[in-house]
C-alpha cells in the first residue's frame, strides 16, 4: 500500500492553497446529513490508476444495498501521498470539514492521535467478531501510546528489488539475480550502465519530494541491514530511553550508498529522482518498457498492472525478478525489509461515526478484504485470508512479499517521527544532490532530529 507515505512541510502559500481546497471538498460537513456517511480517501494521481475508486465503489453498492436509507459519499483527495497527509490534517481540523471515515497511513497515525483528530474505536472493535481474525503486529500498527486502537489496518506490504530480466540478460547478469551484499547490488548497477546504454541502472528514492517513499523504500532499507542497534533500540529509536539516535555509522554508511548511485550516475537524472510524481513513471513507463535495470520498491507495484489498470501488464511476472534486499555485508539475516500499510480511522470530529464502523464491517468481510488485498496486491492481515490458497495463488509475487514479514522492520512510528523522516530527507537530498558530503549530512540530520524531538535524542 501503497505504501507509499510522506509528510512535506511545503512553503506557506501551497499550505494555504491545500488548506482551502480541502475545505472546500467537505464544506457541507459531515453532520448534515445523519443518514450519510463520508469516506475520504488518496485518489491515486495517475488518471488511469483506479483500483481504491473501484473497489470503494463497489464497497458503496453493498453497503447502500444492505442498509436501505442510507447512502455513503465518496470524497477523494487526488494528490502525491505529502499532500494528501496536508489536504487530511486540514480538514480533520473542524467538524464542518472531517469525514466521518479516513485513509490513514500508519507512520503518521499517532502524531494525529496526538493531534486529537483520531477516535479510538475499542468500544467497537469489542463487539466485532472478525477483530480476532487480525495479526497482532497489524493491530501493534493502529494503537496509539495510550494503549487505545484508532484504526483498523487494511493490509500491510513489504520491499525488495525488482529486476529486469530483458536488462540483466543484456548486460549479461543472471535471470536468477539474489545479491548478498550492498556491494553486490552496485556491481549490478554498474555493470547495466556499462552494458546496456539508455538503461537507468538503479532507483533507489530520495530527498523531500519523494517523501516518504524516500524515507522507507530507500533509506531505511538500507539503514536496517547495518546490524546497528540492539535488543531496545532500533537504529532510529533508542526504546530503553524513549530517545532518537544520532546519526552513527550505519547512518553515513547508508548515505553513502545513495551518494554513490547517484554521484557515480547508477540513478536517474536528480531532476527525475527529485520529481514527486517519479514513482508513477517507474510504475507505469520505466518498468514495463524496460528502461530501469533494479527498481528497490515495495510489493504493491503490480496493482499497476492489472487488468483494467491502464498500465496492463500482464508479461510482468515473466519480465520481472524478485531479490529480497541484502544487508550490508551479508551478516544475519542476510536481507531485510521495511512493513508499513494503512487503516481506516474515524475523525474525532466525524459527525456519523456509528455509521462509519459499519461501512469498515462491510469493508473487512472476509471476502471483501481477500478481494482488497488482491486487487491491491497487498499483504493480508487477516490469518483466514492467509491461510486461504486463493489468497496465496491469486498472484505472482505475493509468496516472496509475503515471506519477507519474516525478516521486516516497522518505523518507529511514535508522533515525531514525520519530522524526523522529513530530517532523512533533507539529509539524502544534500548527498543526491552534491550540495553535502555524507558527514556535513549527517550533521545536519543530528542539529535537525534534535529540533523535532525536543532534544530527546542520544548517541549510540
Amino acid at each position: 500500500m501503497p505504501v507509499r507515505s510522506t509528510v512535506r512541510f511545503t512553503a506557506l502559500f501551497t499550505l494555504t492553497a491545500l488548506a482551502s481546497t480541502s475545505l472546500a471538498a467537505c464544506s457541507s460537513g459531515s453532520g448534515s446529513d445523519p443518514d450519510t456517511v463520508k469516506v475520504s480517501f488518496k485518489q491515486s494521481t495517475d488518471n488511469s490508476v483506479k483500483v481504491m475508486d473501484t473497489y470503494l465503489g463497489d464497497i458503496k453498492k453493498q453497503f447502500e444495498k444492505a442498509n436501505p436509507g442510507k447512502k455513503v459519499e465518496l470524497v477523494p483527495i487526488k494528490a502525491p501521498d505529502s499532500e494528501y497527509y496536508t489536504k487530511l490534517q486540514q480538514m480533520l481540523r473542524s467538524p464542518k470539514t472531517a469525514p466521518d471515515l479516513v485513509y490513514e497511513d500508519t507512520f503518521l497515525i499517532n502524531s494525529d492521535i496526538t493531534s486529537g483528530y483520531l477516535k479510538p474505536i475499542d468500544e467497537y472493535l469489542d463487539k466485532w467478531k472478525d477483530w480476532d481474525q487480525f495479526i497482532d503486529t497489524a493491530k501493534a500498527a493502529a494503537k496509539g501510546e495510550d494503549g487505545k486502537t484508532y484504526g483498523v489496518p487494511d493490509g500491510t506490504d513489504t520491499r525488495g528489488l525488482w529486476f529486469s530480466k530483458d536488462v540483466f540478460a543484456k548486460a549479461g547478469l543472471p535471470a536468477d539475480w539474489q545479491p548478498k551484499t550492498w556491494d553486490e547490488v552496485l556491481d549490478a548497477a554498474r555493470t547495466i550502465k556499462e552494458k546496456v546504454p539508455g538503461v537507468t541502472p538503479l532507483n533507489v528514492y530520495t530527498g523531500k519530494p519523494a517523501g516518504e517513499m524516500a524515507t522507507m523504500q530507500g533509506f531505511e532499507m538500507l539503514l536496517y541491514g547495518t546490524g546497528t542497534g540492539d535488543g531496545d533500540s532500533d537504529p532510529l529509536y533508542d526504546k530503553g530511553s524513549k530517545k532518537w539516535i544520532t546519526a552513527g555509522q550505519g547512518f553515513e554508511d547508508s548515505l553513502s550508498f545513495v551518494e554513490t548511485v547517484y554521484k557515480e550516475k547508477l540513478g536517474p537524472e536528480v531532476s527525475d529522482a527529485l520529481d514527486p510524481n517519479f514513482s508513477t513513471k517507474i510504475r507505469g513507463e520505466l518498468l514495463p518498457q524496460g528502461k530501469l535495470g533494479i527498481a528497490l520498491d515495495g510489493s504493491w507495484l503490480p496493482q499497476d498492472w492489472l487488468e483494467g489498470s491502464g498500465h496492463e501488464w500482464p508479461e510482468w511476472s515473466k519480465e520481472l525478478g524478485l531479490a529480497a534486499m541484502p544487508t550490508q555485508n551479508g551478516q544475519a539475516p542476510g536481507r531485510v525489509s521495511m512493513s508499513g500499510g494503512w487503516t481506516w480511522s474515524i475523525p474525532d470530529k466525524a459527525g456519523n461515526p456509528d455509521l462509519a464502523f459499519e461501512f469498515i464491517k462491510t469493508m473487512q468481510t472476509k471476502a471483501n478484504a481477500q478481494k482488497w488485498y488482491i486487487a491491491n496486491s497487498g499483504i493480508s492481515v487477516r490469518e483466514d485470508v492467509a491461510n486461504d490458497p486463493a489468497y496465496v495463488d491469486a498472484q505472482p509475487g505475493i509468496k516472496f512479499f509475503t515471506d519477507l514479514v519474516a525478516d521486516t522492520h516497522y518505523r518507529p512510528a511514535y508522533p515525531a517521527y514525520p519530522k524526523v523522516s522529513v530530517a532523512i530527507q533533507e539529509a539524502m537530498e544534500g548527498v543526491t544532490t552534491g550540495d553535502k558530503s555524507v558527514q556535513e549530512a549527517a550533521r545536519g540530520y543530528d542539529e535537525a532530529l534534535k529540533e523535532a524531538t525536543d532534544n530527546q535524542v542520544v548517541s549510540k
